[in-house]
């Protein structure tokens, strides 16, 4: 055989046989995601479930991860402990849930009157937020990975209309977050249920109002059926960032290629879910307001007193919590430095675009 002929077969055989893919050089790994979500909220728990579909996909099946709903482990405000105890390996959650046990969390999922979606992201991805947060989570024996978001949230569902700051005293709310701890300097007696939780309890008089996210999820629900008067803002959630909770032996145990394989399906579920929610809000706002949804803005009155209370409650937070303060300076500090950018560029073209297309062309 001349050298020809061996070359060209040699090209042959090696073409024959692939190269080795990802997940065929990589152990089986099996994991446990506990959602904090019902499976009836696509989009909440579809963020989890697309993350375990993807990570699948990209490891040829070698690493899968079993998403359960809320209550199918455990409840839906008992993710973090799970994960902190290696009852599962992961957890896709909300870190409002736990600012009972330190109220640093917030800065996690949602900061009242702090960041929009894109706020957030700028922070958490180039603005040192992540790496403060991971700090924090060690505490907890997790590692964090921002996995979803739900920009402007509403401001909730209420049996009765909110005419003035008197209108708040006494008022059962269900909402999560440090959002309840500021209404409670108004009067307001918060109440935290997770979601599947929450209809029985406004039904049966429980409860004279609620929140919970935005008109897609909101719809599902069906409060508007209890309580007609749909507030807004919801200045509690300007965004409320989502992440997938790893304990951390677990993410330390992971080869390094499954890492990137799992960032990069967190990151890519962090876009698509406030995406989603962008799309499919003004229908289902249109749909709800056509069954009977009266909108509502909160009075200015009611604005002002909950800006001025949140800010209090966090300077004395910060007077008695390091872990706290040293997130809180930094948080304040990309927040001044973001919202001078968005004062000069983008606020001006919404305002005006907004304006103009509601003239008749």
């Amino acid at each position: 055989m001349d050298r020809r002929t061996l070359l060209k077969a040699g090209a042959v055989a090696g073409a024959a046989v692939p190269m080795p893919a990802l997940g065929q050089t990589q152990p089986t790994i099996r994991w446990r995601m506990a959602s904090s979500y019902p499976k009836t909220l696509d989009t909440l728990y579809g963020a989890g479930a697309h993350v375990a579909r993807r990570v699948a996909g990209a490891t040829d099946n070698k690493f899968q991860i079993q998403v359960f709903a809320a209550g199918e482990i455990v409840g839906g405000l008992q993710v973090l402990d799970a994960v902190q105890n290696g009852t599962v390996e992961c957890g896709y959650t909300l870190s409002s849930y736990y600012i009972g046990k330190d109220p640093t969390f917030m800065f996690e999922g949602s900061v009242p009157f702090g960041f929009n979606a894109r706020h957030y992201n700028a922070w958490m991805y180039y603005g040192g937020g992540l790496d403060l947060i991971r700090a924090f989570l060690k505490d907890y024996n997790v590692h964090n990975l921002p996995a979803g978001n739900t920009g402007a949230q509403m401001g909730g569902w209420f049996r009765k209309e909110i005419k003035t700051l008197d209108d708040l005293k006494g008022l059962k709310f269900r909402i999560a977050g440090m959002g309840g701890q500021i209404l409670a300097r108004l009067g307001v007696v918060p109440q935290v249920l997770a979601g599947g939780d929450i209809y029985p309890a406004l039904e049966r008089g429980a409860l004279d109002a609620v929140e919970w996210s935005s008109p897609y999820d909101d719809e599902k629900f069906g409060f508007y059926k209890v309580a007609p008067f749909y507030y807004y803002p919801g200045w509690w959630e300007g965004c409320a960032g989502l992440s997938l909770y790893v304990n951390r032996g677990q993410w330390e145990a992971l080869p390094e290629s499954y890492r990137q394989v799992l960032e990069a399906a967190c990151a890519e579920a962090n876009v698509l879910c406030v995406a989603k929610y962008d799309a499919e809000n003004p229908d289902a706002l249109r749909r709800l307001v056509g069954a009977g949804a009266q909108l509502r803005a909160f009075p200015r009155d009611v604005m002002d007193a909950s800006y001025k209370q949140a800010f209090a409650l966090y300077g004395g937070i910060a007077a008695a919590n390091p872990r706290f303060k040293t997130i809180y300076d930094a948080f304040m500090g990309f927040r001044d430095k973001e919202f001078t950018w968005f004062r000069v560029a983008e606020l001006p073209f919404d305002y005006f675009v907004y304006a103009q297309s509601q003239q008749r062309l």
